[in-house]
């Protein structure tokens, strides 16, 4: 068997955030799809040092490896405490799990969501989690919101019922696993099951060492001028040291100058339980068969350090292992890695390695067999010199600079997974779900995000974020909203506690203040310090902001009741509304038609507002039947965000004019973004995603879904039912709502029922826990008007 280990390339990724959402498409560069990003918050569950393991060494090194290669500072790791006090940790240890209290599986896995980790890379080991082949892992895992890469260190051949039902899960609930052996990776795929694309082929690290001659450490340890074997390691009954110590006689009879070091302390389970038995036997043996002289114990648990100076001594490195069943060896790798002359019995992992002449395997249990090789190697240096080579040589692919490469190619290749098919987590997969009405209309979380200036655009979690202030953008959508509440209490729609005229004066005062008399446009971002900041030094925000503060304005001419609300909203309509004809990006003209609809179904005889309106909806007329192909029936060569608006315009405006021509373009194109937007499987609302859009010709980016998309959709569903009659876009809408209440691709609620605010965005893995204006205020606006439809539909709330 020859192993063949690919050396993935040096990776060139983008960490990926969400696009500035300003004026025009023009102004948007999508992100290649082929470059998936990397997590920037990984958590590595496994022991750790200083708790003495070899788990808790390759755990601690792996950190060490990603950390220096990537810079990751939020590089977290949980270790398993298996005893009361713990270890004295570092400060990348964030948490620790208690071994045998299945709580504090639980506990961890709430941590891990609460700080939005990225990642999940869980190092497996039976032995190291509590109950029945350490089952209790599957309690942390089953609560994880986040992708999952596991490495597995033990892959059994004949599992017992147990270890099987445990590895199942295990596979069942992580995105990939990790081997560091071929013979692992068949395990896993002929008795496991797993297919083989799950499964990633990563060796055991090795340090970055020279290629030194053994002479150079040897002073360190008494023993220069003489052939140095070494076994490094935890001690334990299954080693098989007392072999090489019966081997040693006839070794000396040949080399007299042999020294044998074994290095390392008792593994702590068997000193708990059967203290220094065997350190004391070897002792005994050594004894007996006249070779102590020549056998140096160094009984305690070795630093990485002193490990390299050890194995760096040695002339020929032997792992003389009792049983095969061990498809991982630590010691193996390390002396592989620092280009030593092996010798081993053949256990499984060693047959790999050790193969093409990298080392000499010799039969279990036979210590003739390893003297005649020792021997050998020693009377022959020309032998053990090109063996020593040919194992540095595969040692150079095995360095932790690369296995941290190929880890985090394997977490950037989950990602890129759950972007194509997203997974739904397993509380989601089995919570129950209950029937009820549409949810109630609660405006806790509104209040929350409004103080004495306006509405602040962002939240953490769901508490304000002063830090970055206040937009026209969300003001506009605010007053809107005051003004839909206020028209459907008054009609007695709503309970009259819901009125908020106040905070309508509120976020006009802030449009008000916002409109700059210099320019004729909207300024949008505003700081918490009271000043305007405008990124592009222009003294406006954006088109789209104008249009949307015009569209508000027309919803408070065409709606509202208060005198003085209109007369504000008609002064600032009358002088912002100009300045639209000069746009150049199709969202503003649709959220400007949105607002001067509203007013001219109030004032339909005022010319000013009319010319306008043909101006703008011709315009986007004119775009979509220029753009619009075969295979594409949309406005431009990509779809990118506040989609449905445009369609929608065409809608309300050609309804108006009785322009048949704009309604069936509008109808056109809506049904269009809605089979575009659906998931070919299920048939749930999959909304185009800000990380990459959907260009023509290219690939629809899934995440991140934003909550402005359902709004839009749902919107101008309604506005098509108003147009045409026609129940199948009532039942569309009814349809793409759900996408709040959680029947999206993660089958996670975006509404929040407790602060009735709704959620960010639908991440590949979660979703978004900020709860900002944008997506509260769409989720409200969006309820009203699901609220306007005469019978509300029973809908599925997941818990």
């Amino acid at each position: 068997m020859s192993l063949h280990i690919t050396t993935l390339p040096q990776l060139t990724l983008e960490v990926v955030g969400s696009p500035l959402l300003t004026q025009g498409v023009s102004a948007l560069r999508p992100r290649l799809r082929s470059k998936p990003s990397l997590p920037s918050r990984i958590a590595v569950i496994g022991n750790y040092l200083p708790r003495q393991c070899g788990i808790a060494t390759f755990t601690t090194d792996l950190c060490a490896a990603i950390a220096a290669e990537y810079g990751t500072a939020r590089l977290m790791a949980l270790p398993v405490n298996d005893t009361e006090r713990g270890y004295d940790y570092p400060s990348r240890v964030r948490w620790s799990l208690a071994q045998d209290d299945v709580r504090s599986y639980e506990d961890a896995a709430e941590f891990l969501n609460f700080n939005n980790i990225d990642m999940v890379c869980l190092q497996h080991e039976y032995g190291i989690f509590g109950g029945p082949a350490g089952s209790h892992i599957l309690h942390l895992l089953h609560g994880l919101k986040m992708p999952v890469v596991t490495t597995l260190h033990t892959v059994l051949r004949e599992p017992n019922p147990d270890q099987r039902r445990v590895m199942a899960e295990i596979a069942e609930l992580s995105d990939r696993l990790v081997v560091m052996s071929q013979l692992s990776s068949q395990f896993l795929q002929t008795i496991f099951k797993v297919p083989g694309s799950k499964i990633d082929m990563v060796p055991h690290g090795v340090p970055d060492l020279p290629f030194l001659d053994p002479n150079f450490y040897k002073d360190r340890f008494g023993v220069e001028g003489k052939a140095v074997l070494v076994t490094f390691g935890l001690l334990s009954p299954n080693k098989g040291i007392e072999n090489v110590i019966q081997a040693l006689p006839q070794i000396l009879a040949r080399h007299t100058n042999v020294a044998y070091i074994i290095a390392g302390a008792t593994h702590p389970h068997i000193l708990r339980r059967e203290g220094e038995r065997y350190r004391e036997s070897l002792q005994a043996l050594a004894k007996e068969v006249g070779v102590e002289s020549q056998v140096t114990f160094y009984n305690r648990f070795v630093s990485p350090e002193e490990m390299v100076q050890f194995i760096g001594a040695a002339d020929i490195y032997i792992t003389p292992y009792r049983h095969e069943a061990q498809v991982v060896s630590g010691t193996l790798a390390y002396a592989l890695g620092a280009g030593k002359a092996i010798i081993s019995t053949p256990y499984w992992h060693a047959i790999e390695l050790l193969d093409d002449r990298r080392g000499a395997l010799v039969p279990f249990n036979d210590p003739a067999a390893i003297a005649q090789k020792t021997i050998e190697l020693l009377d022959t240096p020309a032998i053990r010199h090109s063996m020593r080579k040919r194992a540095y040589l595969l040692g150079r692919e095995m360095i932790w600079k690369r296995v941290a490469q190929s880890y985090m190619e394997s977490f950037a290749r989950v990602r890129s997974d759950r972007m194509e098919s997203p997974r739904v987590q397993f509380s989601a997969r089995t919570g129950k779900k209950s029937p009820d009405q549409l949810p109630q209309l609660k405006l806790s979380h509104l209040h929350r995000l409004t103080d004495d200036t306006g509405m602040l655009q962002h939240s953490i979690f769901t508490i304000p974020n002063r830090r970055e202030g206040y937009t026209t953008d969300d003001n506009a959508r605010a007053l809107i909203l005051t003004v839909l509440l206020e028209q459907r209490a008054k009609a007695g729609l709503e309970p009259a506690e819901l009125m908020a005229t106040d905070s309508a004066f509120l976020y006009l005062a802030f449009l008000e203040h916002a409109f700059n008399p210099t320019t004729g446009r909207f300024r949008n971002f505003f700081g918490y310090n009271r000043r305007w900041n405008e990124a592009n030094g222009s003294g406006h925000g954006s088109e789209d902001c104008h249009g949307r503060a015009l569209w508000a304005l027309g919803t408070v001419l065409g709606r509202s009741e208060d005198e003085g609300l209109r007369g504000a909203a008609g002064r600032l309509f009358e002088y912002s509304l100009p300045v639209a004809v000069e746009f150049s990006s199709p969202r503003a003209w649709a959220y400007a038609l949105l607002g001067i609809q509203e007013y001219l179904d109030s004032y339909p005889g005022d010319r000013d507002a009319q010319r306008v309106r043909t101006a703008l909806a011709q315009r986007l007329l004119k775009m979509y039947e220029s753009v619009r192909s075969p295979d594409w029936n949309w406005f431009e060569d990509v779809l990118a965000y506040g989609n449905a608006r445009l369609p929608q315009a065409m809608l309300l405006v050609g309804s108006a004019c009785c322009d048949d021509r704009m309604i069936s373009a509008g109808l056109e194109a809506l049904e269009w973004l809605l089979e575009t937007q659906r998931c070919q499987i299920s048939g749930h609302f999959v909304p185009i995603g800000s990380q990459g859009f959907y260009r023509k010709g290219g690939q629809k980016a899934r995440f991140d879904q934003q909550p402005i998309e359902a709004a839009g959709a749902v919107s101008a569903c309604l506005t098509a039912y108003e147009v045409t009659g026609d129940g199948r876009w009532r039942n569309e809408a009814r349809s793409v709502f759900r996408w709040f209440l959680g029947d999206n691709d993660l089958q996670l609620a975006l509404y929040d029922s407790v602060t009735g605010g709704c959620r960010d965005g639908l991440h590949p893995d979660r979703a978004n826990e900020n709860q900002g204006a944008e997506s509260t205020l769409s989720f409200l606006m969006t309820l009203l008007e699901m609220r306007s439809l005469p019978e509300p539909e029973q809908m599925e709330i997941p818990s």
